[in-house]
């Protein structure tokens, strides 16, 4: 289980957090590690800090954005330490950890983790089914990166070594995140083409939809027929019923 995890750094500013992040998973057992567009690597300081982990450097993917790094996972989960315009559903480590270890074989997890100063941006944000946050103090909320990420691999860890083998096996994998944003790509096409959804004035209506659907933890099979509905209402002729209500004058 623990090598379908994937530990995702977003734009990370200091080399040296990267090291320590490193440390932090071997540490627990993870050894998959991606880094999108960081500032500085590979550096000294990141190796410094790696203290011994220099293989998950040697072997970190390095992408462009955050869709490179997480197309063909099952589960992507984004870290968050503050709130936003449009609120979010947060989980603790502990339920993201349970989360995770019931994701079905055959896929990878990522766990998405944003800029030092600035975290994830919504755009980002927008990519992940699930958003954890770690309940620091209110007084003092300052998490560093490293920190952060052992705290999920700790748990996560904890998670695996708890449980019990009684994974229940669906029919279906679950979606990969490049099929999602396909589905929501089609999905606005349709709505901006049927007028429900004003292109000029689209407000948060694609962000609640998306929240929606990500929610509810979607499968290859239910993401086909979802997409076979939009197909079918783009292509289907109207009905004769249909064209009957535009002429109607009112009249019973």
């Amino acid at each position: 289980m623990l090598e379908q995890i994937r530990i995702v750094l977003v734009g990370t500013t200091h080399p040296g957090n990267i090291g320590s992040s490193a440390r932090a998973m071997k540490v627990m057992g993870l050894e998959q590690l991606w880094l999108v567009a960081p500032e500085h690597f590979p550096d000294a300081a990141a190796t410094a800090l790696a203290s011994g982990a220099d293989d998950l450097l040697a072997r970190a993917r390095v992408v462009d954005t955050l869709e490179e790094a997480v197309a063909d996972c099952r589960l992507v989960v984004g870290t968050s330490a503050r709130l936003r315009s449009l609120p979010w559903p947060l989980q603790t480590p502990r339920e993201v950890a349970q989360q995770v270890v019931a994701n079905p074989p055959g896929g990878d997890v990522a766990l998405v983790f944003g800029r030092e100063a600035s975290g994830l941006s919504n755009q980002e944000m927008h990519l992940c089914q699930a958003m954890v946050h770690v309940p620091t103090a209110q007084e003092y909320g300052s998490l560093n990166l490293a920190m952060a990420v052992q705290i999920l691999c700790y748990e996560i860890r904890m998670a695996v070594l708890g449980g019990d083998g009684a994974r229940q096996i669906p029919d279906s994998p679950p979606a990969r995140a490049e099929d999602l944003e396909r589905l929501f790509v089609h999905m606005q096409e349709i709505l901006e083409k049927s007028g429900f959804l004003n292109p000029k004035s689209p407000r948060h209506l694609m962000a609640r939809l998306r929240r929606l659907y990500l929610r509810a933890g979607l499968d290859e099979k239910e993401v086909n027929i979802l997409r076979g509905i939009l197909s079918a209402y783009e292509t289907t002729p109207r009905k004769p019923w249909e064209e009957s209500l535009d002429s109607n004058d009112g009249d019973a």
